[in-house]
């Protein structure tokens, strides 16, 4: 009997003392940040001196003024000369390309390890540029790999919803072999992402959810800077399209899809999409259907200018590439500025790796540059692009709940865009990645 009694007290001091240690540790993880100024999302406003409390890599509460904690074991980080805004989204992105002169040899001569440490490269640069989330819209799979590095803390980046490889038609835009000898690769089917007819739809977009893809990207049309001639035409049937979108729904995940020309953007739209990228040819009547069906429109006018001013420098595209970036890139500000006119649903997208990673943030300057407003332009990038993701309750916004993904520049973006052209302190999930 004196034995059990010793035995419960022995037991309930352990319980006691993990408790206390517990307590600490808690504590230990626990920070609270002194903004200058914090941009509210989902309001779209500044609203003055704020203090974010934040437990490990969630936000616990946000409170008015510079508050003290009364515990001493909790951090405090001094950022009253910066402005807070939430972790920015960019939703069109190629983690594991930046391309270059070489870029249309380099599939001749890099291994997936090659791509690998280049991919890790450009995450590390797109996180301190202050893009703590992206959607990776097609690779080889090394996206999904790098996923999953970043996830398990082996490598240092943004968050990544990607689609692995995009879907496309034999000889289509994202046909992996276009331009390729006819005999140094085998005829790619619905595993390499190249399906034609309905049922390879549907087995494509579930051979990339087998292989982990979050999301499913679908080449509704040409595309600039394959070696193919057409850069906008229709790509995919209105029932290949159809099955795309019913396969992804089924397997509850969304359908992003690259478009340029009007018809195949149009098909699209009709076929479910939650995405429309690029849009340089949408008329009118897809803008009012994009409207009235609730999709998504993703400008990348950075890629847009950057194919532009590349296709201007002698030998730096093939010659059928450069034809396509002279005729399309220019367009998509023009479209962009009509699409605000028009109140089309924008989310912020880049698609960096047609221009070098870590110059994301440019697109904010080119969206008010071409009639955005500036609250809009950061919305885009914050509460609009968690939607698209449909991670609202956890990204987009400084709140209660969501994670601790932050970054700061100095002065204010609603007066001056430009300032986010330099972020001076990043946040993903209550860690600090960069401080200045």
């Amino acid at each position: 009997m004196i034995q059990s009694s010793l035995d419960r007290r022995m037991i309930l001091g352990i319980a006691l003392w993990i408790l206390s240690m517990a307590s600490v540790i808690a504590q230990g993880n626990a920070t609270w940040i002194h903004c200058g100024d914090l941009f509210d999302a989902d309001a779209g406003r500044m609203v003055g001196r704020s203090t974010i409390c934040i437990r490990q890599d969630t936000i616990e509460r946000v409170m008015d003024g510079w508050q003290q904690p009364a515990d001493s074991a909790i951090r405090v980080l001094d950022l009253k000369h910066l402005s807070i805004l939430p972790g920015l989204i960019d939703l069109h992105v190629h983690i594991e390309k930046e391309f270059n002169k070489a870029s249309y040899s380099e599939r001749f001569t890099l291994n997936d390890a090659d791509v690998a440490f280049r991919a890790m490269n450009n995450a590390r640069k797109t996180l301190a540029a202050g893009f703590t989330t992206i959607r990776d819209l097609g690779g080889t799979g090394v996206n999904i790999a790098l996923r999953q590095a970043i996830d398990q803390g082996l490598a240092d980046g943004p968050r990544i919803y990607t689609a692995g490889r995009s879907i496309a038609i034999t000889g289509g835009h994202a046909d992996p072999t276009n331009g390729a000898r006819w005999d140094i690769f085998p005829e790619p089917g619905p595993d390499w992402g190249v399906a034609n007819g309905v049922d390879e739809c549907r087995e494509a977009v579930r051979t990339q959810i087998k292989m982990g893809a979050d999301c499913i990207k679908v080449t509704a049309t040409g595309g600039v800077l394959s070696v193919a001639r057409d850069g906008y035409l229709p790509q995919f049937t209105i029932e290949e399209l159809k099955a795309i979108c019913d396969a992804a729904k089924d397997a509850g995940v969304h359908v992003a899809a690259h478009a340029h020309g009007d018809e195949g953007m149009r098909r699209a739209v009709e076929a479910g999409v939650r995405t429309v990228e690029h849009g340089t040819m949408m008329s009118e009547s897809t803008m009012q259907r994009m409207k009235e069906k609730g999709v998504w429109y993703i400008p990348t006018l950075t890629a847009g200018r950057a194919v532009a001013d590349s296709a201007a420098v002698p030998g730096y595209y093939p010659a059928v590439v450069r034809v396509k970036a002279l005729a399309i890139g220019p367009q998509i500000k023009e479209t962009f500025s009509r699409a605000v006119r028009n109140g089309v649903p924008i989310a912020f997208g880049t698609d960096a790796g047609v221009f070098p990673h870590g110059l994301n943030k440019r697109e904010f300057s080119l969206m008010v540059e071409a009639g955005m407003s500036p609250t809009e332009a950061l919305r885009s990038a914050t509460v609009y692009a968690a939607r698209v993701l449909d991670q609202q309750h956890r990204l987009g916004s400084v709140a209660q709940g969501k994670w601790a993904d932050l970054v700061g520049v100095q002065g204010d973006p609603l007066k001056d865009i430009a300032v986010m052209n330099k972020v001076h302190f990043v946040m993903k999930a209550g860690k600090v990645y960069g401080s200045e």
